[in-house]
């Protein structure tokens, strides 16, 4: 593509390692010394932010700086909000089961297997589904209907999350609810408004780098990435599983859709 700066880019990928590394690092740090790798969660969302202000730092004098501050802005709004929310869920509470389980099939040093499996594992996702938010930053050119479009698809999913979370924050609150299962708000619509709320942010954020075809072309293994992620992998799948035993989940399973939003059956 005329304009972009495939080798400053190239450098770039550097540097967005580099800082995702060393969050996952520092994340490490903390839990060998607090005996507690559910903080990991914490650094997801502050890892892609971290990517995304490195790749604003070392962008400068390349792409157009309203694409390369809206796509920083827009990252850092969903990660820094994600992890705050997860930190304030997580408060109190013990290991996360599914790291128990996880660690325990640890051949040897527990805390290095959780290095190797959860933190370098994770980095490197960061670094791989971000790559339209470094890639945006050396686009060249004006902002077109695609930013536009992706912005809004990114603020959509925000506060679909924001709010999905909300909701069942305070319904968890209620002790009139324990041991039922949450089917009110967008819970009525999806069993998981938080998942489909990620969705559209990464698919907004890539939007954003559709303003160069190449780009779009280069990155868009990224939403795809994260999109079976959440679906298939670590996300959905992974949560109804642990969620299939609990009573009056299969009903509220086969009334409800599994993903995208849509009226209940």
């Amino acid at each position: 593509m005329s304009g972009f700066a495939w080798g400053a880019f190239a450098v770039n990928l550097g540097w967005a390692a580099a800082a995702s590394l060393a969050v996952m690092l520092v994340t490490f740090a903390i839990a060998v010394r607090r005996g507690l790798h559910r903080i990991v969660d914490i650094a997801w969302g502050i890892a892609f932010t971290a990517v995304a202000v490195a790749s604003c730092a070392a962008s400068a004098g390349e792409g157009d700086p309203g694409r390369r501050y809206l796509v920083t802005a827009l990252t850092a709004l969903w990660g820094l909000r994600l992890a705050g929310h997860i930190a304030r869920r997580g408060r109190g509470h013990g290991e996360d089961p599914r790291y128990d389980q996880l660690l325990g099939k640890a051949p040897g040093s527990r805390n290095l297997y959780a290095l190797r499996m959860v933190y370098l594992l994770q980095g490197a996702l960061v670094w791989l589904v971000s790559l339209p938010v470094q890639a945006a930053q050396y686009v060249p050119g004006p902002l077109t209907a695609f930013a536009a479009a992706g912005t809004a698809l990114v603020v959509l999913g925000v506060c679909f999350e924001a709010v999905g979370d909300a909701q069942l924050a305070r319904f968890k609150a209620d002790p009139a609810h324990k041991g039922r299962i949450m089917d009110q708000g967008l819970w009525r619509y999806t069993r998981h408004p938080n998942y489909f709320g990620d969705f559209c942010v990464w698919w907004g954020l890539y939007l954003i780098a559709c303003d160069s075809a190449e780009v779009a072309a280069l990155t868009v293994v990224s939403p795809l990435v994260m999109s079976c992620l959440l679906i298939w992998g670590s996300g959905k799948r992974l949560l109804e599983r642990h969620m299939a035993q609990r009573p009056g989940y299969a009903q509220y399973a086969a009334r409800t859709s599994g993903f995208f939003p849509r009226p209940p059956r």
